[in-house]
């Protein structure tokens, strides 16, 4: 993985979040009211998008630290995934792998504290 797809990786990412929460808030509306399921869409949407945000900044650090670029990805991918997934079916089920997608986000996080430049 080079910075550079990293980069342009993480800009599809933020792209989708941008798209999915437009198609939630107009497209998926009526859907979601009706499943109760308007909270989890808007909370995997908002999720994605500061991961892509945060992944745009680690495909610039360097060296890059493709590790933490990683665990943000498959957090996004597990994390809000799911949820777009729980909030279109409805399966309730899925919350129980939602929490994987953010045991990966907080290990990106730690990551980069431990990764941190020394002064």
């Amino acid at each position: 993985m080079t910075p550079r797809l990293a980069f342009q990786i993480a800009a599809v990412f933020g792209f989708l979040a941008v798209a999915l929460g437009a198609f939630g808030a107009h497209g998926l509306k009526s859907t979601l009211a009706t499943l109760g399921t308007t909270e989890s869409f808007e909370i995997a949407v908002r999720y994605q998008f500061l991961h892509a945000l945060a992944m745009l900044v680690v495909a610039r650090l360097r060296p890059f630290p493709a590790g933490v670029w990683w665990c943000f990805a498959t957090g996004i991918l597990v994390f809000s995934g799911s949820l777009f997934v729980l909030a279109l079916t409805g399966s309730k089920w899925l919350g129980a792998v939602t929490p994987i997608g953010g045991v990966a986000f907080l290990a990106g996080w730690l990551w980069l504290v431990f990764r941190a430049p020394r002064d």
